[in-house]
């Protein structure tokens, strides 16, 4: 196998976990919040954290081989989709990291109430229904839809 394709292959790698992760995530917080004992939240919110490894490790993936492909194909950092690209994959993540601070809190809050059998507080109900959260969360997710169609149709 080519350098090349190689460095594409675990590009490529890093993008499904990435996306899988984000999705995993999304989706274990959407059930999370629609939960009716903290017992459930929080048992969603821990899956939630595998959606959180799955994205950190695309993460990494990601970023180091979509730059060492363009070194490989010659299309230069100069270039517009790439420079877009970078510029939406750095906004993506920085909103990633906010809006998963509230469902961070929401598990561990959960994690306590359903120690001490208690029901669903306002508190937790807040902070699952965080709404800066939330669209933080989504903007992120659609920032990463735009930079899958950049580099489809770069």
């Amino acid at each position: 196998m080519r350098t090349y394709e190689m460095a594409l292959l675990l590009h490529l790698l890093g993008a499904m976990l990435f996306v899988s992760g984000i999705v995993l995530a999304g989706m274990t917080f959407e059930v999370a919040r629609r939960a009716r004992t903290p017992a459930e939240v929080a048992l969603m919110l821990g899956l939630a954290r595998i959606g959180v490894l799955l994205v950190a490790v695309g993460g990494i993936l990601l970023p180091v081989f979509g730059l060492w492909l363009v070194h490989l194909g010659g299309w230069g950092y100069g270039s517009g989709w790439v420079d877009e690209a970078i510029v939406l994959y750095v906004l993506a993540l920085a909103l990633g990291g906010l809006g998963g601070r509230r469902p961070k809190q929401a598990r561990k809050l959960a994690s306590r109430l359903a120690g001490e059998g208690s029901e669903i507080s306002s508190e937790l109900r807040g902070l699952l229904d965080d709404r800066i959260s939330r669209a933080a969360n989504y903007l992120s997710s659609l920032l990463m839809l735009a930079i899958i169609a950049l580099m489809v149709f770069k």
